[in-house]
């Protein structure tokens, strides 16, 4: 495990990182699909091209799989984060095919202390992803919650 740098007192607001990226390839959204969103659309080529997709195309939960993957490898594994109370926005803008290059951009919104827990801080973020075209085809937006360097007093 990579040493911490990053506590929710290092987490300014307005910052944004970019994640890495990724390049989806056909067996990958077949393989997701077969265990986890087995729609003809997701593995069938000709039912996919009469879908309204055109095409074979990634499930929107395998897209998001693929942004927590670049966010833990290129971010949280150097953070002090404490998961998330949850997403309160998801959105998938545009389909995601075999060949696509993904990018992840990540902002921080907000930030405040959690009343119940003085060495913990909430993080309201931004997660973006875009294609190679630098078409936007994920919005997420939630809370997560990171250990503080410094606790409060209680």
């Amino acid at each position: 495990m990579a040493e911490l740098r990053y506590y929710w007192e290092d987490l300014e607001i307005d910052s944004v990182r970019e994640l890495g990226s990724h390049t989806i390839t056909r067996e990958e959204i077949m393989d997701f699909a077969r265990q986890f969103d087995p729609q003809p659309f997701h593995l069938d080529e000709q039912a996919a091209k009469e879908s309204v997709f055109g095409g074979l195309c990634a499930s929107g939960w395998h897209t998001c799989g693929l942004a927590m993957r670049l966010m833990v490898t290129n971010f949280l594994h150097e953070a002090a984060s404490l998961g998330s109370p949850g997403l309160e926005d998801v959105r998938w803008l545009k389909p995601v095919f075999p060949g696509d290059t993904l990018s992840l951009r990540h902002a921080i919104l907000a930030k405040r202390p959690m009343n119940s827990r003085p060495d913990v801080g909430l993080v309201r973020t931004r997660w973006m992803m875009f294609n190679q075209d630098q078409a936007q085809v994920l919005h997420m937006e939630g809370w997560a919650m990171f250990r503080r360097r410094t606790p409060a007093a209680p």
